[in-house]
């Protein structure tokens, strides 16, 4: 039989080269993949504040951090479990890794609408920075994917840092080209409609005022509002899409219209003194004649229209009866003193609601009826305008209502209506204020209404349509600061009662304007200064947060003269700011007229 042929012997050259061979092409094929993956995650180390992320209550800090100078901080409360999430670009069919870095109790990272099982990890506890990772594979025709952090309810706040995602980059084309044709329509003294030209493969427009964005939107036209009167805006557009923003159009130059006296307040002196008037009730602080009220209150507000029911819109004033206000004054006497009070330049208003006159507009004809018993009292008593002071469940948003400039909810609708039928059938000397809590205006900032994915408190920012479908008739916003809970300003951090940081965080917001619910996209913009006053409470028994006359001062300096600010960092300094707003009248009388004295020495 025939024997296998042995293996000739190769030189050890050859071998030595052919392994060099290999191990050089296993080097070129591993670098070649390598090249193809990329860190999909936009902004992942916090290091550009929020951009790229939408979170229901998260902020970014300066410490601790994992890495670089800045990380996330989210804090669940209720219902919500602060999640942080964006959305990426990937290729179909693809492998990726998911990764990041936490801190806290119950931290959770993931990915969702991968296409094929959407994943995540967590961290049970992890008291100082913990990796977590997690891998997943795309389907067929998967082309975006949604990474997310969260924590869990009632646990405390959790940190996150260096998140990235690491796989193919999808195909994102190019940028789309940059839009034509921008013009200027109706201006106004604090509002410019524009509009431009459609461009192909665009999902979107932003808008920028002066060099920085001011508003995003899908269609070709806006109108930018919050702006100052008799001021010059240069005004761009930019086209965008998945793949980036297009070059700025060119700018065109809009100077807005002079300040009107439609909103009810040429003849209010510089800086006013409102205050809330017992007029249906006495409680613990006795009850105050119109006649017997100091002349340094500029603006009086006669506490309260109430609903005959929740859902009627049927508004009625009744006045404090003689057994529970023995030295109440007669109808003719208390229209007089209307009158009196008046022709020394004050302004009479009815407020409506209050703590327990709830009102909700649900349908038109609780709207119309609200509109006609609103003016009945205001004729019945030759009074100079309303009073918007619903709290409570009176306003709050649908599911479905994501976008204050654009509000769904007929509670709101109905609201923003019938004020503006009122606002027509008495003219510009109609004066129009609101006194909302902060849960309904600050708080905004973190929530609006259920949230994209549900389970906040639907009030949460209820408030921010009215005013921003009103700014325009707006005399007055004077938010309670007080029977608050802790706030978030603009710098990120909780605010709460008890001295002059809370009034100047709160004031600052509404002088400066601020992203709804997180979204750098869609901005409540700022109000004039002269329509602001804050609101305190007048005394120790008028209600939670009430300040020293010291710690008032503090924040009337620092919003007025930017000194005293404390910690607080303002965005502007505003000598125009209107004044203070007191609850209440009553209780300020009880207090030896603490409030009132100490308003007139500051601003003599």
């Amino acid at each position: 039989m025939d024997r296998s042929r042995p293996l000739a012997r190769r030189p050890l050259v050859i071998l030595l080269t052919a392994a060099a061979l290999a191990a050089s092409g296993l080097t070129a094929l591993t670098s070649a993949a390598r090249a193809a993956d990329a860190d999909l995650a936009r902004n992942g180390g916090f290091e550009s504040a929020l951009d790229g992320w939408t979170c229901t209550a998260g902020a970014v800090v300066n410490a601790p951090v994992h890495s670089g100078g800045a990380a996330l901080k989210a804090t669940p409360a209720g219902a919500d479990n602060a999640r942080c999430a964006q959305t990426v670009t990937v290729r179909p069919d693809s492998q990726y890794t998911l990764s990041g870095y936490v801190r806290g109790t119950y931290v959770y990272l993931g990915a969702s609408g991968t296409g094929t099982t959407d994943v995540s990890t967590w961290a049970q506890s992890a008291p100082d920075w913990q990796r977590l990772t997690t891998t997943f594979r795309t389907g067929p025709a998967t082309t975006r994917v949604t990474l997310y952090t969260h924590g869990w309810y009632g646990t405390g706040a959790y940190h996150a840092d260096d998140i990235s995602l690491t796989g193919p980059g999808g195909e994102t084309g190019q940028p789309p080209a940059v839009p034509g044709g921008l013009t200027a329509g109706s201006v106004t003294s604090t509002g410019v409609a524009l509009s431009w030209s459609s461009v192909s493969g665009a999902t979107g427009y932003a808008v920028y005022r002066d060099g920085t964005r001011v508003s995003t939107v899908t269609g070709t036209s806006t109108t930018i509002t919050g702006l100052t009167p008799s001021t010059a805006y240069a005004f761009q557009v930019a086209a965008v899409n998945d793949a980036g923003e297009s070059a700025r159009s060119a700018t065109v130059t809009v100077t807005t219209a002079e300040r009107p006296d439609g909103g009810g307040s040429g003849d209010l002196p510089a800086h006013a003194l409102v205050g809330y008037l017992h007029a249906s009730f006495a409680n613990g602080s006795g009850y105050t004649r119109l006649a017997d009220v100091p002349d340094s209150w500029d603006v009086i507000d006669l506490a309260f229209g109430e609903p005959t029911t929740v859902t009627s819109g049927d508004i009625r004033f009744e006045r404090c009866p003689v057994s529970e206000c023995p030295n109440v004054e007669s109808d003719a006497e208390f229209k007089a003193a209307v009158k009196a009070k008046q022709a020394a330049g004050k302004k009479v208003l009815i407020s409506i609601g209050g703590q327990n006159g709830q009102v909700q507009l649900t349908t038109t004809a609780a709207r119309d009826k609200f509109v006609s018993s609103v003016s009945a009292i205001i004729d019945e008593y030759g009074l100079d305008g309303l009073d918007i002071d619903f709290e409570g469940h009176s306003l709050s948003l649908n599911a479905d209502d994501t976008d204050f400039k654009n509000p769904k909810t007929p509670v709101v609708v109905n609201l923003i209506a019938a004020v503006k039928t009122l606002k027509a059938k008495y003219g510009d000397d109609f004066v129009l204020t609101m006194a909302p809590e902060t849960f309904f205006v600050q708080l905004g900032y973190q929530y609006y209404g259920t949230g994209k994915w549900g389970g906040q408190d639907p009030r949460a920012g209820a408030y921010l349509p009215v005013i921003h479908a009103l700014r325009d008739d707006l005399t007055l916003l004077h938010v309670q600061d007080y029977n608050s809970g802790p706030i978030m300003g603009l710098d990120n951090q909780y605010h709460s009662m008890g001295g002059a940081d809370f009034h100047i965080a709160m004031t600052d917001m509404l002088l400066t304007g601020f992203p709804v619910a997180g979204d750098a996209a869609n901005v409540f913009p700022p109000l004039r200064p002269d329509q602001v006053a804050i609101g305190m409470p007048a005394s120790v028994n008028a209600g939670n947060g009430h300040v020293s006359p010291a710690e008032v001062n503090k924040a009337l300096n620092c919003l007025t003269k930017k000194t005293d600010c404390g910690s607080y960092a303002t965005h502007g300094t505003w000598p125009e700011l209107r004044g203070l707003m007191t609850w209440s009248i009553n209780w300020d009388r009880f207090a030896n007229w603490e409030f009132q004295k100490n308003f007139d020495a500051y601003f003599g």
